[in-house]
């Protein structure tokens, strides 16, 4: 094979450094990760704040869930209304299907989606 001396390595470092950095935003715990989880604790908080209140026990049962590049937002299965003895996660259901001013989940999905998702690639954009 013959040597070509136009060819030049020159930038190779600077672009393996940033392939590097590229690649490090989506190992566990990169900047990726990092962005769902702040992003899904603001899309909680969202759901919490929108949430109509009685007792606050249905408030107070939203949980999220983080795993690797997924965020979840639910009610606790295991929350119990001190006062009724009722499950937040079943009356829940029910007042989220209300719909209107009541559909805290699918508020949150239709008023702050587009803002969650925005967050993440705002983030991500300003790594790279």
């Amino acid at each position: 094979m013959a040597y070509d001396e136009g060819l030049s390595i020159k930038g190779l470092q600077e672009a393996q450094a940033d392939n590097q950095r590229r690649i490090a935003m989506f190992h566990p715990n990169g900047e990726v990760e990092q962005a769902i989880k702040d992003t899904t604790i603001a899309a909680q908080r969202y759901a919490i704040q929108i949430t109509h209140i009685l007792s606050g026990s249905l408030r107070a049962s939203h949980r999220m869930k983080l795993s690797g590049k997924k965020g979840t937002i639910y009610l606790d299965p295991a929350a119990v209304n001190p006062r009724t003895g009722q499950k937040p996660s079943v009356y829940g259901y029910y007042e989220n299907k209300r719909g209107g001013d009541h559909a805290f989940y699918d508020r949150t999905v239709e008023e702050f989606g587009s803002k969650a998702v925005g967050m993440v690639e705002s983030r991500i954009e300003a790594k790279l």
